[in-house]
């Protein structure tokens, strides 16, 4: 067990209780309880109720759902900051997804009576939260959209941009420091594993990234946008 201050933490600056006013951290502060998962752990099933939301403390996850062929789909890639279960909460529904840790990682679980409540007598944090489900839905959209229209190259192209927003790079600046698996690229890009496998070195081949090892290195990053924008 391990123990978070919400008044001193930098991933709560940088989520969706940044501005709270000090009661308001106090009161999180109280109910908050904080867990560990290690890399691959479920964090919760699709079609359970949501015990509560998670706030992302430290780690990676990525958020999946399974297809009618049984495959896993990327829906979202959540990091420190970040908040998950709400949607579900509000809704007063079961998961529709899953959510894995793709490194040991970290969270602040806040049980889902004291947070309602806390929604419910503060409208600045409710309408903050309303916000982040449109900002969801909108993208929710324009992903379909885009899977729709694009190519597969440049879906792939994309989802190496989307790691990189997400998570970003290593000292190097040129590095992402995630270390994805292929079949996890190719759920995030909505394809099979060998056709991402086989688009990952032909970028290689035409120097936008190098991989070593399970490491993907980003060379040109100005062509590999280019190309993440072609239909």
């Amino acid at each position: 067990m391990y123990e978070i201050k919400c008044t001193t933490c930098q991933s709560r600056l940088k989520s969706i209780f940044s501005d709270q006013n000090p009661s308001i951290v106090d009161e999180l502060e109280r109910i908050k309880i904080c867990q560990h998962y290690k890399k691959g752990e479920i964090i919760f099933q699709e079609g359970s109720y949501p015990r509560g939301l998670f706030c992302i403390y430290t780690g990676k996850i990525k958020v999946v759902q399974k297809g009618v062929d049984g495959r896993e789909q990327i829906l979202h890639l959540i990091n420190a900051g970040d908040v998950m279960a709400h949607r579900a909460i509000f809704a007063n529904d079961t998961f529709s997804c899953s959510a894995i840790a793709m490194e040991d990682t970290q969270i602040c679980f806040i049980p889902r009576k004291p947070f309602y409540e806390l929604a419910e007598k503060n409208a600045k944090l409710a309408l903050k939260f309303a916000h982040l489900l449109a900002d969801e839905l909108k993208e929710a959209e324009t992903k379909v959209t885009h899977t729709a229209m694009r190519s597969v190259k440049s879906r792939i192209a994309e989802a190496l941009i989307i790691l990189k927003d997400n998570y970003g790079l290593e000292s190097d600046e040129q590095t992402l420091s995630i270390t994805i698996k292929r079949e996890e690229l190719a759920n995030l890009a909505g394809t099979t594993r060998e056709t991402a496998t086989r688009f990952l070195y032909e970028f290689q081949r035409s120097g936008f990234i190098e991989i070593k090892e399970k490491k993907i290195k980003i060379i040109n990053l100005k062509e590999l946008s280019i190309l993440a924008l072609e239909e």
